[in-house]
């Protein structure tokens, strides 16, 4: 199925998307995906965070976040002429096997001890490569749903797949119990996520070959040119689209700010929260905070497309940028566990709706012959925020995470951005 391009059709809700064959097979390859995304990065984190035969000061901490995010910032824009390219069923298949590969290699290397470069150089690697398969769904996404559907299916299958990548973190926690955590243990927790990428390659071999896309090419003869000219292109389009390059704008301020709280959360969690009753601190608060962002990126996944309907595109954005500044300030600076822990419930769940906005606005925004280019480009200066942020933050943050001011600065950056947002979506292209 292919975008619809005549007559419009009627909007599709999840129980008549799940009837088509190709969408649910799309979703069934990021659910696999997305758990073994989820296993190998909380197997990771504990490998390298709370690993009593390693150490983590707050920039290693930050060294941890950029070995998680800066992959795709590096190979971003390359990718995205790749995937406006080469018959995405293809890269569905082969980015996978390959990711499995590289989860192997880094398995091995952290049984044996080893970190720094080494470590490092394989996890960013098996995440580029991720986040690789993440814009090929994305991209993919319009071709087996109508146009009138995208926002809902876009809604319903970023935001499970969220939810099952959390799933998968929980899982690597309870491995992590049962295998030990040691370096062995954090081995062979962190090696079940090849099963993930082994069972995501299988569902997306199903597909009729170009059935995803891309549909046309306007990429030059050359390969080499085309890769070179990603970045380019990407931005071209986006600027091209108001809606888009207002996203953008909001996007990075909440990336930047849940990137500083979030390295505040994980150092309190390390060195100062202790357990209050039913929350616990250390890696099994981190599951727990990860359990109730999973909960708000589930309950935003069923509210977007209503905020869409009822309020627009522009309400939504603001409206959610607003709550997660009121969450940041008035459930995050008091630095009480149980407070923190819903304010991950909370802010995640704003910044999901977020998300799925300006998922949207790439999707019906602009042309399917770029889509892959700009979605790249989302997901490369998306990254390169956070990091920013959190390598930032971790010049100044206390070991044990209590720092207002850093809490404050992150407050604030969510009213920058609204402000942004709004002019931006005024602009007009000539």
């Amino acid at each position: 199925m292919t975008i619809s391009t005549g007559a419009a059709t009627a909007r599709r809700g999840p129980r008549e998307l799940l009837k088509d064959p190709d969408f649910r097979r799309l979703l069934f390859t990021r659910f696999a995906a997305s758990w073994g995304d989820g296993v190998f990065r909380a197997g990771l984190a504990g490998a390298v965070l709370f690993n009593p035969e390693r150490g983590a000061d707050p920039l290693a901490i930050a060294g941890g976040f950029a070995v998680l995010l800066l992959p795709y910032s590096v190979v971003g824009p390359f990718a995205g002429a790749l995937l406006d390219r080469w018959d995405r069923r293809k890269v569905l298949i082969f980015a996978n096997l390959l990711r499995g590969l590289a989860i192997a290699c880094a398995a091995i290397a952290v049984g044996f001890g080893f970190g720094g470069i080494g470590l490092f150089s394989l996890a960013l690697a098996a995440e580029g490569i991720s986040r690789f398969i993440g814009s090929g769904l994305s991209a993919s996404l319009p071709h087996v749903v109508e146009e009138e559907s995208v926002v809902t299916a876009n809604a319903f299958a970023t935001t499970l797949g969220s939810v099952v990548a959390v799933i998968g973190g929980g899982c690597a926690i309870g491995l992590r119990a049962l295998f030990g955590s040691n370096d062995l243990g954090s081995a062979e927790t962190t090696a079940f996520a090849v099963l993930g990428t082994l069972v995501s390659a299988f569902i997306a071999r199903g597909f009729t070959r170009g059935v995803l896309g891309p549909t046309v090419v306007d990429e030059p003869p050359n390969p080499v040119l085309a890769v070179a000219r990603g970045l380019a292109d990407g931005a071209k389009h986006a600027w091209r689209a108001p809606s888009v390059t207002a996203g953008f704008i909001a996007l990075f301020a909440h990336r930047a700010s849940f990137g500083v709280s979030l390295l505040v959360t994980v150092l309190m969690m390390r060195n100062y929260f202790t357990d209050h009753g039913i929350f616990r601190a250390g890696l099994p608060g981190l599951g727990q905070m990860a359990a109730l962002a999973g909960a708000g990126i589930l309950i935003a996944g069923l509210l977007t497309a209503r905020l869409l309907r009822k309020f627009g595109r522009l309400r939504a954005v603001l409206g959610s940028l607003l709550l997660a500044a009121i969450a940041q300030s008035a459930l995050g600076l008091p630095m009480v566990l149980p407070l923190a822990l819903l304010a991950s419930f909370v802010i995640t769940g704003a910044g999901q709706v977020l998300k799925l906005c300006v998922d949207s606005s790439i999707q019906l925004d602009v042309a399917d012959e770029a889509r892959g280019r700009v979605f790249a480009l989302y997901d490369t200066l998306f990254n390169i925020t956070q990091v920013a942020a959190v390598s930032l933050g971790a010049l100044v943050v206390p070991d044990d995470g209590r720092s207002p001011g850093l809490l404050i600065a992150a407050t604030v950056c969510y009213l920058v951005g609204g402000a942004g947002y709004a002019v931006a979506r005024r602009r007009t292209v000539r």
